[in-house]
């Protein structure tokens, strides 16, 4: 596919050569020097890639919003999932969507300068394309991934994102061994390994402020609950999501249905903006309507709480249905 976006640029040069012909020499050399330029910037474009060669080199790719209304109205391939120093800025408006969540007197602008003294401050992801073919696994905790046996399958994925607390020890079989990213928020927290990106999901400015303690002071020991002051993860892997990304989510996914997004379909929207395949696994109730999470006992026939599940559910079966996404039931 680069050899067809070469090609494409040698006709647009020797066409404009031709057309030159007679031409002084150094009227020839400026024109073709910006000639030149302009189709780089042209053809760089990743609109232009996408409409000439695909969106990315997978057979069916998600940031393919081309004849889908239904898709087109919610995705927004312009979307920024991670907060960096570029993007930290926040308007009032976003801001104040974003304390509503939890209210905070703490000052977000000094705590976002302290965060990307710390951590990475790059712009991940930002290689879509059409030679790029980026398979991913968003694991879930639901009970319906009990005897599934997709561990293998889960694994073989280029990137593996499990979310909150769900472990893998002792359930490979079922929910693999790999795990690129994990998802979380202070009062979900774990330890990880150092392979692992630790990806935080800021509901509150306290989360940030708890971020920064858990690799340097460690002093933050509760936020509305008792969190942990100090887990295992690698500072140089870790991301934070763009209070602007949940908003999206809420508003264009959500339209919204409950007070927030959950964990899980947060997880499930970055990975459709990071990824040019993904694959779900363990969302939803068990085959007998249960929801509950495969590595504990108890069951409840609802999903209750702050987030609109089913909803969430029915946002997860359309995008099946119209192959944005490939959704494992488990049974």
């Amino acid at each position: 596919k680069h050899k067809e976006y070469y090609i494409c640029i040698l006709i647009i040069i020797t066409k404009i050569l031709f057309l030159l012909k007679g031409s002084r020499d150094e009227t020839r050399y400026i024109i073709l020097s910006v000639s030149v330029v302009v189709c780089v910037f042209i053809f760089s474009r990743p609109s232009v890639q996408r409409l000439l060669f695909g969106a990315c080199a997978c057979g069916q790719c998600v940031s393919d919003i081309a004849h889908d209304t239904w898709f087109q109205k919610r995705y927004d391939p312009y979307a920024q999932p991670l907060l960096t120093k570029k993007n930290c800025i926040l308007s009032n408006a976003l801001y104040w969507w974003w304390q509503l969540q939890y209210k905070s007197r703490v000052n977000y602008n000094a705590v976002a300068e302290m965060l990307f003294g710390i951590f990475p401050n790059e712009e991940d992801y930002s290689d879509a394309g059409p030679g790029r073919c980026r398979t991913c696994a968003v694991v879930g905790n639901s009970g319906n991934l009990k005897g599934s046996h997709y561990g293998a399958l889960i694994d073989a994925h280029d990137l593996v994102i499990r979310i909150n607390k769900g472990p893998t020890e002792g359930f490979e079989q079922d929910v693999g061994s790999k795990t690129s990213h994990r998802i979380i928020y202070p009062e979900s927290a774990v330890d990880m390994d150092n392979s692992t990106h630790l990806v935080l999901i800021p509901f509150k400015t306290v989360d940030l402020q708890w971020l920064i303690s858990v690799f340097t002071t460690k002093h933050i020991d509760r936020t509305y609950v008792p969190v942990k002051p100090s887990i295992k993860a690698n500072r140089d892997k870790v991301m934070i999501l763009h209070p602007g990304f949940l908003k999206y989510i809420q508003e264009r996914w959500m339209q919204k249905h409950g007070r927030y997004p959950s964990t899980g379909f947060i997880t499930l929207i970055f990975a459709l903006h990071i990824c040019d395949q993904v694959s779900v696994f363990g969302f939803g109730a068990d085959e007998n309507g249960n929801w509950h999470h495969y590595f504990e006992q108890n069951k409840h026939h609802h999903n209750a709480g702050n987030h609109g599940g089913s909803y969430e559910y029915s946002i997860a079966l359309k995008l099946h249905e119209k192959k944005r996404i490939h959704l494992y039931k488990g049974w």
